[in-house]
């Protein structure tokens, strides 16, 4: 039964997302920005309720108040799909993700992305990845967005570990905004390559606004992945 509500909610994904796409794909640019991310979010929001629906897997978050409409800068675990899809529904609407460019060539979904203006980089560039990242998104931070980062740059399985990258970090020291890092155990229920998700509760907490004032970002970054880690240990 799980392989089969699995295939049922993957078909309602691409369904939502291309419906949603093609939307925002076509009037998107005719919207305001604001407008183009509340359609963006509603995405979410909708596959976040067919996941507990069909696949009857939920989440509960704790600290989602600590998280402000503008002016600061995401770090959170990667560990799923999960998190991309969630996150962009819970968190306020004017969000700036950091996210690799080949998604951006994605029919529909890159499309639509499109409209919201991320931040896409190149990931194997290096030093000029990250420069890319503080340029756009001390622009992004003066607009008025929340700019959304994954440190370990791609989905890490529970129970393993990578380098968290220097690029969240580096924007907060340049910017001196504050990190709010998440830690979440979605891998659990939803795991790497794997098309099966697992019925239960994925747990999400937020943790306290990190400040950046007078902090070198090698220090912003250990005290965010000291957090996250230690919190993942106790929500596994």
């Amino acid at each position: 039964m799980i392989l089969i509500r699995s295939l049922l909610y993957l078909v309602s994904l691409v369904i939502t997302t291309v419906i949603l796409a093609s939307v925002l794909s076509v009037v998107g640019w005719l919207l305001p920005y604001r407008q183009r991310c509340l359609i963006a979010n509603s995405w979410g929001t909708v596959n976040l309720w067919f996941l507990k629906h069909l696949c009857r897997l939920d989440y509960e978050i704790e600290g989602l108040e600590k998280i402000p409409e503008s002016g600061a800068i995401i770090l959170a675990k990667h560990q799923s799909a999960w998190e991309t899809m969630a996150l962009r529904s819970l968190l306020p609407p004017e969000q700036a993700w950091v996210l690799k460019r080949e998604l951006m060539w994605v029919p529909f979904f890159g499309w639509a992305a499109a409209t919201v203006q991320p931040i896409a980089i190149n990931r194997k560039a290096g030093r000029q990845a990250a420069r890319q990242v503080i340029e756009i998104g001390l622009e992004r931070l003066k607009q008025n967005r929340l700019v959304i980062i994954f440190p370990e740059g791609t989905r890490v399985a529970p129970g393993e570990h990578k380098r968290y990258g220097m690029g969240g970090a580096l924007l907060a020291e340049k910017s001196g905004v504050p990190v709010i890092p998440i830690a979440h155990n979605a891998g659990t229920f939803w795991r790497r390559r794997d098309i099966r998700k697992y019925p239960g509760v994925i747990k999400v907490v937020v943790g306290d606004p990190i400040s950046s004032q007078g902090k070198k970002a090698a220090d912003i970054n250990k005290e965010v992945e000291t957090w996250i880690e230690n919190t993942l240990s106790h929500i596994q």
